[in-house]
Formats: C-alpha cells, sequence, structure tokens
C-alpha cells in the first residue's frame, strides 16, 4: 500500500490559503507538498512573519481539511555563490522549519543548488568548492533542526551540487544527523548518460542510504539532448519495477507525491503506480 499525494502547485493555480486547502479536500487529496510561494496569494511568508500563532491557524486549517503536509516546500540555493544571498536562503529554511513544527509536517524540503546566482546549470556546481560551500548551509540548517526537532529533507539531482548517489552518501556522512531525510525523486538522479541503466542508479541510491529515504517525487522523463523535459508518469522512459521492487521490501506505506501532475490526472497517475506496485514480487 502507497500513500498518495502531490504537490499544492499542481493541483490549482495559487490562491487564498483557506480557499486552497477547501479545494485540496475537494480533490479527495490528503497528503501534500505546500510550497508557500507558490500556492498561497494573501499571506507574506517572506523571513520574518513567522509567529507561532499564524504556526497554529495554518494547523487549524489543514486539520479541517484533513491534510497532512508531507513536504513544507523551501527550495533554496544553498550554494549560491553571493555569501549575503546564501545567508538570506538558509535563514528563509530556518523559519520555514518553525512552521513545519507548528503545521505537523514530516519535514521541510529542498534541491541542493548550484553554484551560481541564477540556478544555472554550470561546471563548477561539481567542484569540491561547491561541495563545501553546501555543507557550509547545512551545518546551519541542521544545527537549526536538531533544536526545534524538525526533519530536513534534502532531494539530489543530476545538475545539482549532490548529483549522484555516491555524492548524496558522502553528504549524510559528513552531516551526520538524524535530523536528516532524502526525498528521492528516481527521475531527478538519471543522467542523460545513464537512461539504459537507470535502475543501477536506483539501486544504488537504496544500497547506500536506504535507510534515509522517508519520501517519493513520482514523475516521468525524456531527454532533448542533455535537457530532461518531465512527463506524466507511464509516458516516458522511467523504468517503475526496479524501483517498485525496492518500495515493496524496504519502504511499504511510503508517501509517493505526484509531481507534474493535475487534478484531472492525479487518479490516473496513481493508479498506474499502484498497479505497478500490485505486480512487482519481492
Amino acid at each position: 500500500m502507497i500513500q498518495f499525494g502531490m504537490r499544492c502547485h499542481d493541483l490549482c493555480p495559487k490562491m487564498e490559503m483557506e480557499k486552497l486547502f477547501e479545494e485540496i479536500k475537494a480533490n479527495d487529496i490528503h497528503q501534500v507538498q505546500l510550497a508557500f510561494k507558490k500556492s498561497v496569494s494573501n499571506y507574506d511568508f517572506s523571513t520574518g512573519h513567522y509567529s507561532a500563532g499564524f504556526g497554529r491557524y495554518i494547523a487549524s486549517w489543514l486539520e479541517k481539511n484533513d491534510i497532512h503536509v508531507a513536504v513544507l516546500g523551501c527550495y533554496i540555493n544553498p550554494t549560491h555563490p553571493v555569501e549575503a544571498k546564501r545567508q538570506e536562503e538558509v535563514a528563509r529554511f530556518i523559519e520555514h522549519l518553525k512552521y513545519a513544527r507548528a503545521m505537523g509536517a514530516d519535514m521541510v524540503g529542498t534541491e541542493t543548488g548550484r553554484l551560481d546566482p541564477d540556478m544555472k546549470v554550470v561546471p563548477d556546481t561539481r567542484t569540491e568548492g561547491a561541495y563545501q560551500l553546501l555543507l557550509k548551509s547545512f551545518r546551519q540548517i541542521v544545527a537549526a533542526a536538531e533544536k526545534l526537532g524538525v526533519i530536513v529533507g534534502v532531494e539530489g539531482v543530476f545538475d545539482h551540487t549532490l548529483y549522484s548517489p555516491a555524492m548524496m552518501k558522502r553528504f549524510l556522512e559528513d552531516i551526520d544527523s538524524p535530523n536528516v531525510e532524502v526525498i528521492l525523486d528516481p527521475v531527478n538522479l538519471i543522467h542523460p548518460e545513464e537512461v539504459d541503466c537507470q535502475a543501477d542508479v536506483i539501486g544504488k541510491a537504496f544500497a547506500y542510504y536506504g535507510d534515509k529515504i522517508t519520501m517519493l517525487h513520482m514523475k516521468d522523463f525524456v531527454f532533448e539532448g542533455r535537457s530532461q523535459k518531465y512527463r506524466h508518469v507511464g509516458e516516458g522512459l522511467f523504468q517503475y519495477e526496479p524501483l517498485m521492487k525496492l518500495v515493496k521490501e524496504k519502504k511499504p506505506y511510503i508517501t509517493m507525491l505526484m509531481e507534474n501532475s493535475s487534478k484531472d490526472r492525479f487518479k490516473q497517475d496513481t493508479q498506474f503506480l499502484q498497479d505497478v506496485y500490485d505486480r512487482v514480487e519481492v
């Protein structure tokens, strides 16, 4: 059995928070990834506006609509090369940790950025200097997360600082915290050269840090040159059976959050994944 959910900004356009939660309930969705800036139009979530009362207010609306925030999205660039901007990104993430605690979210999630102020794909992202900058950011973030008792969800991407299972393994060992877990987006780990050996890539992720994988993002993909383009599940190149075997064996009841789905596609997409899960044998 899988717990399915989706990103709020895939479900509906940006709107008033109270209406957003009612819309989610109306579509019979109970697990979400919520990114305030992408989905909520009537509150200021810039750094410094958090209060415990506001956090409880959000929590009350979530409870009223039977919604659980599996991931509170705060996708920052922790390797921003401009120091003042990097510190702003870190501060924003730390404030989201406070929201997560008040809301009962499973984690606050982010990808790991690129060594470019505009998040462009640049070769320097793979350098040791970029990796050390990433560690600097996350040591600040994790220190706050440990004090608050909140989980940090980290997502690797093939053209970001943590670009492979081996790099994620190194990062987890260097950070060495029970408050850091992995959001596994298997599509995001597939390099253009690895389309034919993607099962090995996903196998390495589970072998290296399977105990830390506690959330899944699901979509499909094709490559146009070296550019990855997203597709609905079952309409691209991703091979679902090897992943589902590992999930069935090691991570039953894990939450799978649909990406690039829609209110019209959600049931179809989740049924496709459930069917794969049901038929694989472990």
